[in-house]
């Protein structure tokens, strides 16, 4: 529910870059709530920037205290007795080092993804991407507690952690994206930002409700104040099941907001005053971290282009929806490669004339000694379908198929094999950068290939396997995706619910 505190960004960074918050603005950046936790993390090339916004569902502020009750009330979800550390919104936002638009990606929270170990126990799992950080945060407070006497301490130890399996999982998940610098954002900030733009102008397609959230809006342009705005960017049911609404939907919902709040910051008088400056950079020391290398000011100047008009924001597709094996809950299931491929052309779209490119083509030489003897695939990547696709490949190698099977998710990987298959192991294993193993567990003839993540992405893999007989492969694909549809759209235009979208960072959108 804290996704809605991404404003609280937005809203700094425009009213940094005009010359009354100038005055106060070194006073005020110095109580925002700071991290090495990325420090070590890989970083973009050049002048080339990503920033990854995380909003908490934390019922508490930056610094652990409890919300007003109004917030609360207005929140129609429970108080502070409410634990959560999740980041149920995930927004990587892209500034190019030429000077050109800026982009933002949102990745939906239920998105069903390989997490970073230090969700796990230090082994690899699955879970929605949003659990990363809350996963990692209670671990991280489990291990250091009595350790760590200052529970202000334990807690900055446990949200490091947090913060730094986040980004690494998301990474991941994008296909390799570095994530320079994170800004994160507590529940606290979304409400005390609107209250201090309020009223704030949105628009709808439909007439739409929803008891849970509390919202109660006519279609069209309309005016709404703070503790609408809540229900505005939480909503995500309507008794009429003819309108679908999706988590994908509250995702736009939040955008549109954005921009929303954006144009009312920049046309209205709120940032030429004083009181309402100093009110809005309190909300950011009091419900904001950043790390450590991320220079605001430098940021806050890039403002102008972001929130005129120079930022497109889209919404990540999902293929289906499904259920957690485990928990049971609710899921988005999304294809990583296909995901990978989206990322990539939005983030580095092709230049006009450029010339294509296109993948390497598989190796169709068949592996020495292959002829007879059996290889079996574990599937222990957490990549659908990729056991079956190795067995397939490796069958056109010489090799003959075996079972392909699914095991507990690793990120390293196991060459075994049996008496009389050392040399087509040996010869398999140097491919793949692995080292072959006898086993006296393993039949005569045969290998046992276990699959992890580390191997599932690498070069190696996708040069050996390439693309099966069945279209799907282990490569990123190379060609682009189709066009986002925007998220503005009416009618048979509008995206379906699962559909990558896009939206124009200006105006006053009209979503759903």
């Amino acid at each position: 529910m804290a996704g809605r505190t991404l404003i609280a960004l937005v809203s700094t960074l425009v009213l940094v870059g005009t010359g009354a918050a100038w005055r106060v603005y070194d006073h005020a950046i110095k109580g925002v709530t700071t991290s090495d936790a990325i420090s070590d993390g890989p970083k973009s090339v050049g002048e080339e920037q990503n920033i990854l916004i995380m909003g908490l569902d934390s019922r508490l502020d930056e610094h652990g205290n409890a919300l007003p009750q109004e917030m609360y009330n207005a929140l129609h979800a429970g108080d502070d007795s409410v634990v959560g550390m999740n980041s149920n919104v995930l927004m990587l936002i892209h500034i190019p080092g030429d000077g050109s638009n800026s982009t933002a990606i949102s990745i939906p929270r239920d998105d069903y993804v390989t997490l970073d170990p230090a969700s796990c126990g230090g082994d690899i799992c699955k879970g929605k991407i949003k659990e990363a950080y809350g996963r990692a945060y209670f671990a991280a407070k489990q291990k250091y507690e009595g350790k760590i006497k200052s529970p202000e301490a334990l807690d900055a130890k446990a949200r490091d952690a947090g913060r730094r399996a986040e980004a690494s999982t998301v990474t991941k998940f994008l296909g390799g994206v570095p994530i320079d610098h994170f800004v994160e954002i507590t529940l606290a900030a979304f409400f005390q930002v609107a209250q201090a733009v309020q009223p704030i102008t949105v628009c709808l397609n439909e007439r739409t409700q929803d008891k849970f959230s509390g919202a109660n809006f006519v279609k069209g342009p309309q005016q709404i104040n703070a503790s609408q705005a809540m229900a505005f960017v939480r909503q995500r049911r309507d008794p009429n099941e003819s309108l679908n609404f999706t988590d994908l939907d509250r995702t736009r919902r939040q955008q549109a907001f954005i921009v929303s709040l954006a144009n009312k910051l920049q046309s209205s008088g709120t940032l030429s005053s004083p009181t309402a400056l100093m009110n809005l950079l309190q909300v950011a020391q009091q419900n904001m971290a950043v790390d450590k290398g991320l220079d605001l000011g430098k940021f806050a100047g890039q403002a102008s282009s972001l929130m005129g008009g120079g930022l497109t924001l889209f919404t990540l597709p999902v293929d289906d929806f499904g259920t957690d094996p485990d928990s049971g809950e609710a899921i988005n299931i999304v294809d990583t490669d296909k995901i990978h491929a989206y990322v990539k052309n939005l983030l580095n779209p092709p230049k006009p004339g450029a010339a294509k490119t296109t993948s390497a083509p598989p190796t169709t030489t068949a592996i020495a000694a292959a002829d007879g003897v059996v290889v079996n695939v574990v599937n222990a990547s957490g990549k659908n379908g990729l056991g079956g696709n190795v067995e397939k490949a490796l069958a056109g190698k010489g090799f003959t198929q075996g079972s392909a099977s699914t095991g507990y998710a690793r990120s390293s990987s196991i060459l075994l094999y049996g008496s009389g298959a050392e040399k087509a192991a040996t010869a398999l294993a140097t491919q793949l950068g692995l080292t072959a193993t006898e086993s006296s567990e393993i039949n005569s003839q045969s290998i046992q290939l276990t699959v992890g993540t580390e191997l599932a992405g690498s070069d190696s893999l996708t040069s050996l396997v390439g693309a099966t007989s069945d279209g799907s492969s282990t490569a990123t694909s190379t060609t682009p995706p189709p066009p986002p549809v925007a998220a503005t759209n009416t009618g048979a235009k509008a995206p379906a619910p699962t559909d990558l979208s896009s939206m124009n960072g200006s105006g006053v959108p009209c979503v759903k």
